[in-house]
């Protein structure tokens, strides 16, 4: 009688058990808990490119483009030494209008942006390794070398 016991309240606690893991499995939508909403909003990622640059060069090559003829055309924004989307997009205008080809005024730090600095570096006397559109070593050391030049611009 004993055994008949313990085996009616094994199997009642295995079909109590077994009725509670096919509820919550077989739980929808409607009956599960509901999920939090995050708060959307719009964020704005401005990436940094510095190539190198330390924050005095940075805001050293963002004085040299703001008051780079005709002054006021090139805005790099504030002057913080990040060098962001309206920095380079002022360096983007400024390596167009003096025709080496930094591509589309977008701010986008790449090959196209490269190359126009590489151009622009190679025609002040600078050495970059080539106009290959990679800011490898000796283009980032000539980067250095021009926003270090005079003692900057600010």
């Amino acid at each position: 009688m004993a055994l008949t016991r313990l085996t009616k309240t094994l199997l009642g606690t295995l079909t109590a058990a077994a009725l509670g893991i096919g509820t919550l499995a077989g739980a929808t939508a409607a009956t599960a808990a509901p999920a939090q909403q995050a708060a959307t909003r719009t964020v704005t990622i401005q990436a940094v490119n510095n190539l190198g640059l330390n924050t005095a060069e940075g805001k050293s090559v963002q004085c040299y483009v703001r008051d780079a003829v005709p002054v006021g055309k090139y805005n790099p924004g504030t002057i913080d030494g990040q060098l962001g989307t309206n920095s380079w997009k002022a360096w983007q205008r400024f390596l167009n209008d003096r025709g080496y080809n930094a591509g589309t005024v977008d701010g986008d730090v790449g090959p196209n942006t490269i190359r126009g600095l590489q151009r622009f570096l190679v025609a002040i006397g600078y050495d970059t390794g080539g106009i290959d559109g990679v800011a490898g070593t000796k283009t980032r050391a000539a980067w250095k070398a021009f926003a270090n030049l005079g003692g900057g611009w600010c």
